[in-house]
C-alpha cells in the first residue's frame, strides 16, 4: 500500500499508514513507556490486527482496554481504526469491579491492559462474558498474553481488506453506572491541516498530551488529531506543572490540551521556575471540560500569549463552541458562539426557548450523521433528546451577539479537575455503612480544581459526628471507589431535604455552599 492516497487512508482508517509511508523515522509517541516512529506504530497495528483475527475478532465487534499512556495504547487505538473494530479505552483509575463492568457492557471480546494496576484487570476479566483475547502490557498478568509476545512474530505489513473502526467512550448519569456513547454510522478523522484551528504542520510540529487517553478531550485532541495529522505525541503518564513546562522546552511542543486546573498549577509556580522554560514554540493551547475563572485564564494568556482557545462539547456530540484568545478577551468568561454549521438552544422546563440573556437548559442539535446513542440504554437516549436536540443538562445564557455564558449545571454531576464525577455512586457506598442514615453527595467550589466532593450526612439515631467517624466515612468510600470520586470531607445534618415524591432535593443541598459565588 505504498500508493496509498489520504482519502483512500481517511476513508479506511489507514492514516497512520499513509504517515509511515510518506515520513516512515518521525516520532509518532514519545512516552516514559517507550517511544515509537510511525513505521513503528504502524507495524505493530497491522500485527495487532492479525492477531486479533486469529481469535476470531473483527469488524463489528469490541475491544476494550485499560492502559496509561504508553505506545501500546495508540498501537491498539490504530488497529481498531483499520478494521472495522469498536475501541472502548477505561478509566484504569477504577476499581476492578467497575472496569469489569464497563468491559462486559460494551461487549468486548478483547481486553488489554496494564500490568501495574495490580489485581483489577483479573476481577475484570472474570465478569466480561465475550473475551476471547487478553493481554497485557508492562508486565505479566494471571491468565493474560504478553502484547509484544503475541504480536511480534506476526506479518507487519499493511492488512489487506482495512475497514473504518469506531470509538466508544463510556459516559454516567446521575444513577450510577457508566453507559456507553454509541454511534451507528462510523465517522472518518480527517487531518487538520491548513485552515483549521489546530493547523498541524507534519515535520514541524508535536503535541503534548497531558491527560490520560481514556478521557474524551485528551484521545481527540491529544492523541487522534495529531496522529491522524502526522504529528507525533508526546504522552505524560501523571501530570505535573513543571514536568509540563520541561516537556515543552524540550520537545519543542507546539499543540497541547489542558483544564482549568492545569493552569491554576501552572500559575501557582515561581518566577523563576517559570523563566527556566522557553515556551515559544506553542501555538495552540486549548482547554474545556471544565469552567475557568477569568482571572485564571487572563494570567495564562498574559504568559502564553494569544495561542489559548476554549471550547464547549460534549462526548456525545454537537455544540460547536470554539474561541480563541484575543475573541474571548472582549467577552470574557464565555465559552464562544457557534459556526452557521451549528444548532444550539435555551429552553426553559416547558421546552419553550428563553429571551436572550435569560437563563436556560442548553440544547444542542445532533448531527445528522454520526448521532449518538446510549449504548442498550434506549430509556437515557430517548431522556436526552427533544426532537433533534439533546442536553447535558447545562444551564446557560445566550447575549445579545449570540455569545453563550454557562452558569451551572441542572444535572447532578460534579466536574473536579475536568473530570465528571457521579454523587449516586459515591451515596451508594456510604448508605452500606452503619452509621449512615441518609447521604446528599455534592460539588462545592474549590478555587484549584472548579469542584471538590463533599458529603452530607444524616447520621442514625445511635452515632454522633466525630473526627474520627468522619476518617472511617472516608476511607469507607476510598476502599470501594477510584480516589478521585471520594469525598474529600463529610458534613452532618439533622434531616436532609426530600421531594414529595421522596427524592433528596440534591440542588437545595448545594445552594448555602454556591451562595455568593458567581457561578452556581
Amino acid at each position: 500500500m505504498t500508493d496509498l492516497k489520504i482519502e483512500d487512508a481517511v476513508l479506511n482508517g489507514m492514516t497512520i499508514a499513509y504517515h509511515a509511508n510518506r515520513t516512515p523515522d518521525a516520532m509518532a509517541v514519545i512516552s516514559d513507556y517507550g517511544n515509537r516512529t510511525f513505521t513503528e506504530v504502524n507495524a505493530n497495528a497491522n500485527r495487532l490486527v492479525r492477531r486479533l483475527r486469529e481469535a476470531g475478532i473483527g469488524a463489528g465487534d469490541s475491544v476494550a482496554v485499560a492502559l496509561k499512556n504508553r505506545p501500546e495504547f495508540v498501537e491498539v487505538l490504530a488497529a481498531a481504526a483499520r478494521s472495522g473494530i469498536r475501541f472502548t479505552p477505561i478509566n484504569f483509575h477504577l476499581k476492578g469491579e467497575e472496569i469489569g463492568y464497563v468491559v462486559d457492557n460494551c461487549e468486548a471480546k478483547a481486553f488489554i491492559a496494564d500490568a501495574t494496576l495490580g489485581p483489577a484487570p483479573i476481577e475484570a476479566a472474570a465478569q466480561a462474558s465475550n473475551l476471547r483475547l487478553k493481554l497485557s502490557c508492562g508486565g505479566v498478568i494471571a491468565g493474560f498474553g504478553d502484547f509484544n509476545q503475541e504480536i511480534q512474530s506476526l506479518d507487519s505489513h499493511n492488512i489487506s481488506n482495512p475497514s473504518l473502526g469506531s470509538r466508544m467512550l463510556y459516559t454516567s448519569g446521575t444513577t450510577g453506572r457508566p453507559k456507553g456513547v454509541y454511534r451507528k454510522e462510523r465517522t472518518p478523522e480527517a487531518p487538520q491541516w491548513g485552515d483549521t484551528p489546530g493547523a498541524y504542520r507534519p515535520g514541524q510540529d508535536m503535541d503534548l498530551c497531558t491527560g490520560p487517553g481514556y478521557h474524551a478531550a485528551p484521545l481527540l485532541i491529544d492523541i487522534v488529531q495529531p496522529l491522524t495529522s502526522g504529528v507525533g505525541v508526546v504522552m505524560m503518564d501523571r501530570w505535573d506543572a513543571e514536568a509540563t513546562l520541561r516537556l515543552i522546552h524540550e520537545h519543542k511542543i507546539t499543540h497541547t490540551h489542558m483544564v482549568a486546573t492545569m493552569f491554576h498549577r501552572l500559575l501557582q509556580l515561581s518566577e523563576e521556575t517559570r523563566a527556566a522554560y522557553d515556551l515559544s514554540s506553542l501555538r495552540f493551547v486549548i482547554h474545556g471540560a471544565a469552567p475557568c475563572p477569568v482571572h485564571v485564564k487572563q494570567k495564562i494568556i498574559e504568559w502564553f500569549g494569544p495561542v489559548v482557545w476554549e471550547y464547549y462539547a460534549a462526548t456525545e456530540g454537537g455544540g460547536g463552541f470554539l474561541i480563541g484568545s484575543q475573541e474571548w478577551l472582549t467577552k470574557p468568561g464565555t465559552v464562544g458562539k457557534p459556526g452557521p454549521e451549528f444548532d444550539n438552544k435555551i429552553l426553559n422546563d416547558a421546552g419553550d426557548e428563553v429571551a436572550t440573556g435569560e437563563v436556560g437548559t442548553i440544547y444542542m442539535r445532533a448531527p445528522e450523521t454520526g448521532r449518538f446513542e446510549y449504548y442498550k440504554d434506549s430509556k437515557k437516549t430517548s431522556g436526552s433528546y427533544r426532537g433533534d436536540y439533546f442536553t447535558l443538562g447545562d444551564l446557560g445564557y445566550f447575549d445579545d451577539e449570540g455569545y453563550l455564558f454557562l452558569t451551572g449545571r441542572s444535572a447532578e454531576l460534579i466536574i473536579s479537575g475536568g473530570v465528571n464525577i457521579y454523587p449516586q455512586e459515591v451515596d451508594s457506598e456510604l448508605l452500606k455503612h452503619p452509621a449512615v442514615q441518609d447521604v446528599c453527595t455534592i460539588g462545592i467550589p474549590n478555587e484549584e480544581w472548579s469542584e471538590e466532593v463533599r458529603s452530607v450526612v444524616q447520621l442514625k439515631d445511635d452515632y454522633t459526628p466525630s473526627e474520627a467517624l468522619t476518617d472511617e466515612l472516608i476511607q469507607w468510600v476510598r476502599d470501594r471507589l477510584a480516589g478521585f470520586k471520594c469525598p474529600r470531607s463529610i458534613d452532618y445534618v439533622d434531616q436532609l431535604p426530600r421531594s414529595e415524591a421522596g427524592k433528596i432535593q440534591r440542588r437545595v443541598v448545594r445552594e448555602p455552599y454556591w451562595a455568593g459565588q458567581d457561578r452556581r
